[in-house]
Formats: structure tokens, C-alpha cells, sequence
């Protein structure tokens, strides 16, 4: 956490201080709004302070002024006001409002906040209120849901953190209680810097002085700025300076080109970057030359014909001038090595010769001449796609248009998507020419058209569409057998939108409040897991979001029962059963003891003898068995490796009583637990031997 410092009013610099800057509170705690009784430490900084100096402070309190003076700059108070102070050297402070509330929730939070600064907003609560569930709310609408909340820390200040913040808290009664209002404001610390070059026009050999010039905002004079400045992308002189200045002590023609700084707070990672500054070199200019694009010395009436004027060598502003036939058509201002383009949509009167000029302030220079010939075929034409918002969505009127801006009519204008042929139209008159087309998935791509007047087919250039699809109602199931599950279950959610163009937001809610959320980049479903408690019984849903509009899906119910002792039962006997069904012809047997008939040295300790007949089937007999209430599971053993045991489970039970079993087991001996041990056999073993079924003897 922050020292409790905030800075109310500064003195503004640019590189350098107002010749009398103003003073600054601080406080400690940094908030204006604290509680009753509680004191507030005001510091008075000036910028030509002395320890044994005076400072004079100034409170104004519903229309009652007061002065008081201090040796030192400090001053603690407790009585609500506005004050302000001042040092000698400096003028007084902007004022500060303090306000001792005798309310039971407050929020404390800087006033003045600046791009980049360190915000800390906490929820107070006054000793005797005893408030609960806090809430720390942001333009009405809460940043945490349920708990006691820490202090806020927001370590770079930015546009995001706008908003108007409050606290609310609940009494043991359940009557709601609200804290004081705090409206943030994220102010810019200095605006986009500015580069200056001096002098503006350099000639070769001469100095410049580049100059990176911004302006502190007044509350935050005391802010260092870094600097430094590019050309053309590659940084000069060492990186980050504590200087807006840099010089070159000498330039040439190779360094007209691009130039810019940027300016930084020191604690931040990004700076601010000014626009480019195109810096050229006096020279004289050489003689431009003058081509035609396309090339060639006929052209179609229609197409629009680019001349290009160049300058090898010259410097910077260059005024370009463009003649037909001796009379001056356009004129334009650029750099040397560059060309000057001049754009003319031709008509048969454009026939004859161009030539073109370049002058810079040392006498103009004339290019050689260039002839061209306008003959009539229909020009390349322009598609244009027009939806009716700024993305192509599914449902959409898509109007596609081709138009060629010459060309003798009628002109036949064909429509292609992935060079497939859509449909014509037909314009009698010339012009251009529509066709409509309503969207679905499958239309994304590449279009193009054709227009052909019978003396030039032309196709024009391809254009990309890339068509957006909603996001459907999403699906949300839950990872559960059934409409029950048990507290300790872990439950997974997934949520999944049938239709919808990627990336999907995904959210979980239950009962309305939200769990979790996730973002699927390519589309699909996402998933989240929960640990369930008896507080998860409820209505789950879930959110699909891909921006084109939020879908909400069906709530799903869900009951969450607690782990009781008929279900651990319940759970060990549904173990067994589904042993038994594995095994075929096995059964889960539970005995102190078990007999094979017809096989020797086997003697139960209770029930009647069996038959013959009886030799190959097993029942299973129950002998000191508790009930299924406090069992829980110690080992288990699915299918070792030992001939007739298909599967073996041991199991603890939590004594009831001080009777003992008849028998009991080395190693599973508990000072305070009985144990089952059960067995599932193979129908065909010919013979069993005693198992231990429980034991009450105690652990050594």
C-alpha cells in the first residue's frame, strides 16, 4: 500500500518552473471524508521551503474565517472546513474541503486523480457499527460480491477507472447503510507531446535543435518527465533523457526524412508520442521528370490517368506544377525524391501534351514532354459493399455496386463472389450499376465485378467480407447425474452456443450473481468447475457474448443434499453391486467366516448346515455387521492378483458401544473403530477361507 500521501495542488512546468509557483497540501490519510473524532495531518510544501520557516494556514467554515500561523509546515486538525496554507516564496494554495463524518460507512478516496497515479479506495467502517457483507460499488453496480473488502489499489490511473464509487453495508437488523459518494475523474497528466524543430529549415552542414515540448498539469508540477526522439523509427542518441532537448550538431540531404519524441512519467511504461515532423535539408532543386500511370501514349476515356512529377535532389517545400498544352492545370507542394502525383480523369479533350514543373525558391525547373493519345472503352470499375451498419451481419441486405467512371454505354456490369458468377445488370445510360444480396454464413469472402461496353472488359479489384454471425441461446449443462448432487461433488458447468462467429465470452451465474467466466477464441462451448456446498442448491445459467449482443440460457435447477450416513451406505453397497454385475456369477459376501459345502474345515458359528445341492452357489451371511452410518472407507483393492478375490475393500466403522466382535485382525486393529472387511470371489473358486468380518480390538 501507498504512503498515506495525496497532492492536492501543484504548480504547472514545462521544463521549467512558473516564476511563482503555489503551494501544496498534502494529507495523511489522503482522503477528505474521515470519521468524526478522527485527526488529519495537512503538510504545506513550498518550493522554497525552510524547516524553521512560518507557515500560515488558512479555514473558512460556513462564512467564519480563521487564520493560524505554525513554525514548521504541519498542521493537525480535527474540524471540518476549507483550508489552504502558504510558505514564503510561494502563493497560496488551492483550497482542500475536509468533512468529520458521523456516518457509519465512509469511503475514503483521493479527490484529484491523474493519469498514472497510484489510487487507493477503501470502504471504512466505523468501530462501533459492526456492519457485514460490504460492497464496493462502481457507477452503481458492485466490484465484489460478498466478503469484507480489502483496500482497492489501482497502481496506474487510466480512463478506465472513471466513475462514480460508494461503499454499502448491511446491519445485524438487515437494514442497509450507504457511504458518501466519490466521483473519479482520471485527469491528463500531459497532453501528446509536440516536436520543434530549429531552425525549421536547416541547410547542409548547418546545426538543428530537435525539441520535444508537453506541459504538466498544475496539480502535478512535481511529476519528471523522460524523453526521447526518433528518426524514421531508429531511436537518436541514448534511449530515455531527463532532457526535452536534442541536438545534432550537423545535417546533409540523408537526413530529410521523418522525425518524433515521446514523453513518459518515470514510474510509467508508456509514453506519449508525438506526430511525425518531416525535416528536409535546403537544396536546389534538379529537373523533374514527368511519366505517365499506366504507362503508354494512349489511354481510355473513362480511366483515370496518374501523372507522376519527380525531383531527384532538392529541398523541402517544393511547389509542383502540372501543364497541359502550356496552361497550368494543378498545383501541388512536396519533397524532393518522392513523386507528386497528379490525378486526371480523361476525356477525349484531354488529348496533347504535359510537362511539368518544380521550384523551391531557387528558380523553377521544366521536364521534358509527354504526348498522350484518349480513345473511349469502358474504364476499370470500383466495387463498393453497403451494409447497413458498420459490420456485414447474418440477415443483413448487403448492396453490392460496381461502377466504372468512364466508358461509352450501355455498360453490362457482372457480379462475382470467389470468382462465382452472383448475377448482371445492365446500365443503359452508363453509370454504375446494384445488385442486393441477403447475408448468410457462407458469404464471407471475396468479391469482384465486371464491366464491358463491347470495346474493353474490365474486372476491378477484389474486396474482402467477412460476414459476422450472432451468438445463438446457449446451452447450459450441468456435469451432474441427475437433478441431485451431494455437497463435496465437484460439478462441472458447460455452456455452449450453437452459432456464433468467434471469440464467445462465456459467463455463469447462480441464482444471478456471477461465478466465472471464460473466453473461447475459436468459438465452442467452455466449462467451469465448482466444488459444490449446501448454499449451491439453486437456479444455474449462463451468458454467450461475441458482441453482437449477449444470449442468456434456461436456468437449470440443481438440489444439493449433504454427504448423510444412509448415502455413504448407500455408496458402498452401489461399489459392491457393481462388482457383483461385473463378475457375473461372484457375490458380495460379509461374514466372519465363510463355507463352501461338500468341502472340508469349514465350521460357521451360526445358521443351519446346507446341502449339496448348495455346493456351487454362494449366499451371503451377515455376522456382527453395524450399520452404515460412521463407515468409511480405509483400503481397498479392485481385482488383485490372487486367484479367486475379484475385489476386496476394508472398512472402518466408528464404535457405538464397548462390545466386542468374536474375532478380530492383526493390522486392523482401532482403539476407537470397528472394521468390515468384504470380498467379492469368483462363482468357480473350490474353496474359501475365513475373512475377518469386524473387529473391535483395540489399535497398538
Amino acid at each position: 500500500m501507498l504512503p498515506w500521501v495525496s497532492l492536492l495542488v501543484l504548480a504547472p512546468i514545462s521544463g521549467q518552473l512558473e516564476a511563482t509557483p503555489k503551494s501544496v497540501i498534502s494529507l495523511r490519510p489522503p482522503w477528505t471524508v474521515v470519521f468524526k473524532g478522527e485527526k488529519v495531518t495537512l503538510t504545506c510544501n513550498g518550493f522554497h521551503l525552510r524547516t524553521s520557516q512560518k507557515t500560515t494556514w488558512h479555514r473558512e467554515h460556513h462564512g467564519r474565517k480563521e487564520l493560524h500561523e505554525t513554525l514548521g509546515n504541519t498542521l493537525e486538525v480535527q474540524e471540518p472546513g476549507e483550508y489552504r496554507c502558504q510558505v514564503q516564496g510561494s502563493l497560496l494554495s488551492s483550497r482542500v474541503a475536509l468533512l468529520f463524518s458521523q456516518a457509519l460507512l465512509i469511503l475514503g478516496a483521493p479527490f484529484a486523480v491523474f493519469e498514472g497515479d497510484p489510487v487507493v479506495l477503501q470502504c471504512r467502517v466505523k468501530r462501533e457499527a459492526a456492519l457485514e457483507t460490504l460492497h464496493l460499488h462502481k457507477n452503481g453496480k458492485p466490484m465484489y460480491t460478498s466478503g469484507k473488502i480489502p483496500d482497492v489499489y489501482i497502481p496506474h490511473a487510466s480512463l478506465k477507472d472513471n466513475g462514480a464509487y460508494h461503499c454499502t453495508g448491511v446491519k445485524k437488523d438487515d437494514s442497509p447503510v450507504s457511504s458518501n459518494t466519490v466521483k473519479i475523474q482520471v485527469q491528463e497528466l500531459f497532453p501528446q507531446p509536440v516536436l520543434k524543430a530549429s531552425p525549421s529549415w536547416p541547410t547542409e552542414g548547418g546545426p538543428l535543435t530537435l525539441t520535444c515540448q508537453t506541459q504538466l498539469a498544475p496539480q502535478r508540477s512535481d511529476v519528471q518527465l523522460w524523453f526521447r526522439f526518433f528518426r524514421d523509427g531508429q531511436t537518436l542518441g541514448s534511449r530515455w533523457s531527463n532532457s526535452p532537448e536534442f541536438q545534432i550538431t550537423a545535417v546533409w540531404s540523408r537526413d530529410s526524412r521523418s522525425y518524433w519524441c515521446q514523453a513518459k512519467r518515470v514510474t510509467s511504461r508508456a509514453g506519449k508520442t508525438s506526430q511525425e515532423l518531416q525535416i528536409n535539408v535546403k537544396i536546389p532543386v534538379s529537373q523533374p521528370v514527368l511519366t505517365l500511370s499506366p504507362p503508354g501514349a494512349q489511354a481510355a476515356e473513362g480511366e483515370v490517368v496518374t501523372l507522376h512529377c519527380k525531383v531527384p535532389r532538392g529541398s523541402f517545400p517544393i511547389t509542383y506544377q502540372l501543364y497541359h498544352e502550356g496552361v497550368p492545370l494543378k498545383k501541388e507542394e512536396g519533397s524532393a525524391q518522392r513523386a507528386m502525383p497528379f490525378r486526371l480523369p480523361l476525356t477525349a479533350e484531354r488529348s496533347g501534351h504535359y510537362f511539368c514543373s518544380a521550384d523551391n525558391g531557387f528558380g523553377p525547373r521544366c521536364s521534358e514532354a509527354v504526348g498522350l493519345s484518349v480513345i473511349v472503352p469502358v474504364s476499370r470499375p470500383v466495387l463498393t459493399l453497403r451494409a447497413p451498419g458498420a459490420q456485414a451481419v447474418v440477415g443483413d441486405v448487403l448492396e453490392l455496386r460496381c461502377e466504372a467512371q468512364r466508358g461509352s454505354p450501355p455498360i453490362l456490369y457482372r457480379f462475382y463472389h470467389e470468382d462465382v458468377a452472383l448475377g448482371s445488370s445492365s446500365a443503359p445510360s452508363g453509370g454504375g450499376a446494384s445488385i442486393n444480396l441477403s447475408l448468410t454464413a457462407e458469404h464471407s469472402g471475396n468479391y469482384s465485378c465486371e464491366a464491358d461496353n463491347a470495346l474493353r472488359t474490365q474486372r476491378s479489384n477484389t474486396v474482402s467480407l467477412s460476414v459476422t454471425v450472432p451468438v445463438s441461446r446457449p446451452v447450459l449443462t450441468l456435469g451432474a447425474p441427475g437433478a441431485q448432487a451431494a455437497v463435496g461433488d465437484v460439478l462441472e458447468l458447460r455452456c455452449e452456443a450453437q452459432r456464433g462467429s468467434p471469440p464467445i465470452l462465456y459467463r455463469f451465474y447462480h441464482e444471478g450473481v456471477a461465478l466465472e467466466s471464460s473466453s473461447t477464441p475459436s468459438g465452442g462451448g467452455a466449462s467451469f468447475n465448482l466444488s459444490l456446498t449446501a448454499d449451491h442448491s439453486g437456479n444455474f445459467s449462463c451468458e454467450a457474448d461475441n458482441g453482437l449482443g449477449s444470449q442468456r440460457s434456461e436456468a437449470v435447477p440443481l438440489k444439493v443434499t449433504g454427504l448423510t450416513a444412509n448415502r455413504s451406505g448407500l455408496t458402498a453397497t452401489g461399489v459392491a453391486g457393481g462388482l457383483v454385475s461385473l463378475a457375473g456369477l461372484a457375490a458380495l459376501a460379509l461374514v466372519s467366516y465363510c463355507r463352501l459345502s461338500g468341502k472340508a474345515g469349514g465350521r460357521p458359528t451360526s445358521g443351519p448346515s446346507r446341502s449339496s445341492s448348495d455346493s456351487n452357489s454362494q449366499e451371503p451371511t451377515y455376522h456382527n455387521v453395524p450399520g452404515w452410518v460412521e463407515m468409511q472407507p480405509v483400503y481397498s483393492n479392485v481385482n488383485p492378483q490372487q486367484g479367486e478375490v475379484i475385489y476386496s475393500e476394508v472398512r472402518g466403522i466408528q464404535k457405538k458401544n464397548s462390545h466386542a466382535a468374536a474375532s478380530s485382525a492383526p493390522g486392523l486393529q482401532s482403539k476407537d473403530s470397528s472394521v468390515i472387511y468384504a470380498q467379492v470371489k469368483r462363482a468357480s473358486a473350490p474353496a474359501c477361507r475365513p475373512q475377518l468380518l469386524a473387529s473391535s480390538a483395540p489399535h497398538r
